[in-house]
């Protein structure tokens, strides 16, 4: 069948059979190029951060706000600004540097998993072509393309570029975009940044106590941290839905909250306990 300059807009990808070819019940999958081209040069410019940052960064921040804030809490049982301020800073390297590999780990086994796949999908094109066929015919039908334009499909798809029908069944059947070569070290870099950013809002008050001020400076943090987990549990629950739930986000706000504070209190009463019981031995 003959190929025109008419294209059909699935996804992010253009495909091309003719219009003058398809009834009218397929017609609302075609668009000419040149409408596309006027539709995107309409289109405002948009400005999205990468979702996966925003997923890191909460990840970092939700375990920076919660793991130090505990820490220091805890070791302000102990009566010495220094300790807790060391104890910290220790925390917060230790911490940063076990999140952010954690971080590089599991992103770069998710790019050895995509890899992994194209691999077998690049297998499956050279063994077993009349498989793939059925494949991206299913997967047109699916989505509610009819059998006929489906086939036409299918059959530009399988007889052209393979790199084109390499990406457009990564992308829909196995639903896997490629992922960025700086992936891993993106991910690691923002979740350890996070947590090291969260974990020391908690110490900054015992910076400007004394030494023997760390109940002081332990009534400094606990009122910072109180503001804080809410703003982060509320700016969470807006980022992630919208900020028109604003009694979801308020929930959202108060939950990160009672978790901080449990975490706190259940520090600082080991702290108080273990200590206790040492001096008991004594």
């Amino acid at each position: 069948m003959a190929l025109s300059c008419k294209q059909i807009w699935f996804g992010s990808r253009t495909l091309s059979p003719s219009r003058d070819s398809i009834d009218s019940e397929q017609t609302a999958f075609l668009i000419s190029a040149e409408e596309i081209t006027l539709q995107h040069s309409r289109a405002p410019a948009k400005t999205r951060i990468d979702p996966r940052i925003v997923s890191d960064t909460i990840i970092g921040l939700s375990d920076g706000l919660t793991v130090p804030f505990a820490l220091t809490a805890g070791l302000s049982a102990l009566g010495n600004t220094n300790v807790v301020i060391y104890g910290g800073f220790a925390e917060l390297i230790a911490g940063s540097i076990s999140m952010g590999l954690g971080g590089y780990l599991g992103a770069k086994s998710e790019v050895e998993s995509y890899k992994a796949s194209q691999v077998d999908t690049q297998r499956k094109l050279m063994m077993h072509p009349a498989a793939v066929n059925n494949d991206v015919k299913k997967i047109l039908d699916d989505v509610g393309v009819s059998h006929k334009l489906s086939e036409q499909v299918a059959k530009e798809l399988t007889e052209g570029d393979e790199k084109r029908l390499l990406k457009f069944l990564m992308h829909f059947e196995h639903a896997s975009p490629e992922p960025p070569s700086n992936r891993a070290l993106t991910c690691a870099f923002t979740i350890a940044m996070g947590y090291f950013i969260g974990g020391f809002i908690p110490l900054l008050p015992y910076f400007w106590v004394g030494q023997d001020e760390v109940q002081r400076g332990l009534q400094w943090s606990a009122g910072i941290m109180v503001l804080t987990l809410f703003v982060f549990g509320y700016l969470k629950t807006v980022v992630v839905q919208s900020w028109e739930v604003v009694w979801k986000s308020i929930r959202g706000g108060v939950e990160m909250v009672v978790v901080g504070s449990i975490a706190a209190g259940a520090a600082m009463g080991l702290v108080v306990l273990f200590s206790r019981g040492g001096a008991d031995a004594n």
